[in-house]
C-alpha cells in the first residue's frame, strides 16, 4: 500500500481536492479524498505544498523506436522498401532501453502510443505502452493501437526521387491509399463469403491481412497530415470507406476546423515547438489547436518525439495556456483527452478510483516551465524520484 497524503489532487475529472489522500495498492487507486484511512503499514509520500495529476500521455510519439543518439543505428520506424507495410507492428521495432524513456518518467510522462514512421503511405500498427520496463511486451496495455498512414511531403518525398517509383505526387498518394483499403476490403469480403460457403477463400495476403480491423471499422487508421489540403483528403477518404479514424499533426488545421467539427475529427496537435522544417509545418504554432479546441473538436497534444524532444510535452500545454487556452483544456490535452485519443481512458489518463496508478507529484503548477516531476509513479511503482 502507498499513500500521498497532504497534496493538492488535480484529477483532470472532478473538482481539485486541497490536502487531499491518494492510496494505491496493486497498481490500482484504491481511495482518493480528503481523509481516507490509511493503513499503519501503508508507505507514505507527503506531498504538502505540491500538486499531484495523472500520468502524462504521449499521443503520438516514436519513443524505443526511433531511439535517441544513435543515428540509423537506432532508427526502425520506416521500412522504406515499399510504401504500403500494414503488416508492420511497431512492437517488433522497441527498444525499451532508449533512453528517453528515463527522460519521459523524469518529466512526468507515464503512457505513449508509439507509431511507425511517416514514411509510408500505410507503415504498420502502433501500440500503447507504460514508460517503464525491461520487455516490451510486459509495457504493453493496447496492441494494436491503430493502423498508421500518412499523406504530403512525407511519401512523396521518401518514393517520389526514385525512378518509376510512386507516390510522386499527392493524387498518387491518394490512390494508393484507396486501392490498399478497396484490395482489403475485397480481400475481407471474399473470406468471408468462403466462411459462409460461397466460393474458395482468397490466398493469404499478411497486408490485406493487416488491413481488415481498419476497414471494418474495428481498428482507427491515425493518418499523419499537416497541410490544410492534406487534412481534406484524409478526410475525404476516411468518410468514402467509412472508416474510424483520427488525424495526426493537422498543423494547419485552423483553416478547416468546420470540416473537422462536422465529422468531430479526432486530432493530435504537434509537434508546436519545432522549426518550420519543411512547406507542410511552416506555420505550425497554436493557432491550429486554439481553433480546434474553440470548435469543439476533440484534439489532444504530442511533440512527436523525437522530432521535439517528448518531455517538453507539459511545456506545450503551457505555452498553449499563454496563448490564450483555457488552463483546464489544456492539462486536460495531455491528460485524459490524449489517452482518450490512444484509445485507453479506461485505464489512464485522469485520477479515479480502480484505473490505473499512474500519477506524477509536481514541485510546482505542472504546467509552470519552472517546475519538475518531483516523483513519478506507474502502476503504483515509484519509477522516479528527483534528488534536490
Amino acid at each position: 500500500m502507498l499513500a500521498i497524503v497532504n497534496a493538492e489532487i488535480v484529477p483532470v475529472v472532478g473538482d481539485p481536492i486541497s490536502g487531499g489522500t491518494i492510496l494505491v495498492d496493486g497498481g490500482k487507486i484504491v481511495a482518493m479524498g480528503k481523509d481516507p484511512e490509511v493503513p499503519s503499514d501503508a508507505r507514505i509520500i507527503d506531498a504538502t505544498g505540491r500538486t499531484v495529476t495523472p500520468g502524462i500521455v504521449e499521443a503520438h510519439a516514436h519513443v524505443g523506436i526511433s531511439e535517441q543518439g544513435l543515428g540509423s543505428e537506432g532508427s526502425d520506424h520506416n521500412e522504406t522498401t515499399d510504401p504500403v507495410t500494414p503488416h508492420m507492428r511497431a512492437i517488433d521495432g522497441i527498444n525499451p532501453r532508449d533512453d528517453a524513456f528515463r527522460e519521459f518518467r523524469e518529466a512526468g510522462i507515464t503512457t505513449a502510443l508509439v507509431p511507425p514512421g511517416s514514411a509510408n503511405l500505410v507503415g504498420g500498427t502502433a501500440l500503447v505502452l507504460k514508460c517503464a520496463g525491461e520487455i516490451v511486451d510486459d509495457m504493453v496495455i493496447l496492441d494494436p493501437a491503430g493502423m498508421k498512414a500518412a499523406l504530403g511531403e512525407n511519401p512523396k518525398g521518401a518514393y517520389g526521387k526514385r525512378q518509376n517509383k510512386a507516390p510522386a505526387t499527392r493524387m498518387g498518394s491518394a490512390a494508393l491509399l484507396r486501392e490498399a483499403l478497396f484490395a482489403a476490403k475485397e480481400y475481407a469480403d471474399k473470406r468471408e463469403s468462403a466462411e459462409g460457403g460461397d466460393g474458395d477463400p482468397p490466398s493469404y495476403n499478411a497486408k490485406h491481412e493487416a488491413m481488415i480491423p481498419v476497414i471494418r471499422g474495428e481498428m482507427p487508421l491515425r493518418i499523419h497530415c499537416h497541410r490544410a489540403d492534406d487534412i481534406v483528403t484524409a478526410v475525404r477518404i476516411s468518410e468514402e470507406f467509412e472508416l474510424d479514424y483520427t488525424l495526426e499533426h493537422v498543423t494547419e488545421g485552423q483553416y478547416v476546423v468546420d470540416l473537422l467539427a462536422e465529422h468531430e475529427v479526432r486530432c493530435a496537435v504537434g509537434p508546436t515547438l519545432q522549426h518550420g522544417s519543411k512547406v507542410e509545418n511552416r506555420e505550425r504554432d497554436f493557432r491550429a489547436p486554439l481553433a480546434l479546441a474553440e470548435a469543439g473538436v476533440p484534439m489532444c497534444f504530442t511533440t512527436d518525439h523525437p522530432v521535439i524532444a517528448g518531455q517538453f510535452l507539459p511545456l506545450t500545454a503551457g505555452i498553449a495556456v499563454s496563448w490564450g487556452m483555457d488552463y483546464d483544456l489544456a492539462l486536460r490535452a495531455i491528460t485524459l483527452a490524449s489517452a482518450e485519443h490512444a484509445g485507453v481512458a479506461d485505464r489512464v489518463g485522469s485520477l479515479e478510483v480502480g484505473k490505473d496508478a499512474d500519477l506524477v507529484i509536481w514541485s510546482g503548477d505542472p504546467l509552470d516551465y519552472t517546475t519538475f516531476a518531483d516523483v513519478t509513479i506507474i502502476d503504483g511503482c515509484v519509477v522516479h524520484e528527483r534528488q534536490v
